[in-house]
């Protein structure tokens, strides 16, 4: 089995969650596992290597909450810096803001002003891709402040939702659910 059958059949599948018709895949389990979470960060570091041969990101931005669990030991393993972008109201001092809508209104996503510095390469990492706004909103983040998106990276894509056409930079999924 190969190691993204193998993580995708670890998720937990919770049908009716949030709400009804909605299924919800949990990537808690995987991180309750310790040779499924080295195989997770494995995989990212390895795809990152292979997609960017000879050079790798400056930073690591991940996103609130889940990318907070994956992108400071994916930063790590690389050399490079992290970065969160955090939910409005959420970071001290100067922040950046963008908006982004969500399915029941707006929401907004802050990141310290100068975290990321003009000029450096960003990669930008979450749990999960459905509709694209909090990703989108990460990357006008990122260019803001002079920086440049190479790459989303995501666990679990949600294709058929077409998050991926509201993104500045390519696309990385793990595993990609169907509706």
């Amino acid at each position: 089995m190969s190691d993204v059958a193998h993580l995708k059949s670890l998720l937990g599948v919770h049908p009716g969650f949030p709400k009804e018709g909605i299924t919800f895949l949990d990537i808690f389990p995987l991180f309750q596992n310790p040779k499924a979470l080295e195989e997770l960060i494995t995989h990212f570091v390895h795809h990152i290597y292979t997609r960017f041969p000879g050079s790798t990101p400056d930073v690591i931005v991940g996103l609130d909450a889940r990318g907070f669990l994956l992108g400071p030991i994916i930063a790590l393993r690389l050399g490079a810096a992290f970065v969160p972008v955090r939910k409005g109201g959420k970071l001290p001092g100067e922040c950046e803001i963008a908006k982004y809508e969500k399915e029941y209104g707006a929401d907004v996503f802050e990141m310290q002003k100068a975290a990321v510095k003009p000029g450096q390469t960003v990669i930008v990492i979450d749990d999960l891709i459905a509709t694209g706004g909090s990703a989108a909103a990460a990357g006008e983040l990122v260019r803001k402040a002079g920086g440049k998106t190479l790459e989303y990276l995501f666990i679990v894509s949600l294709p058929f939702l077409k998050g991926h056409e509201k993104l500045d930079a390519p696309t990385y999924a793990m595993i990609e659910a169907e509706d």
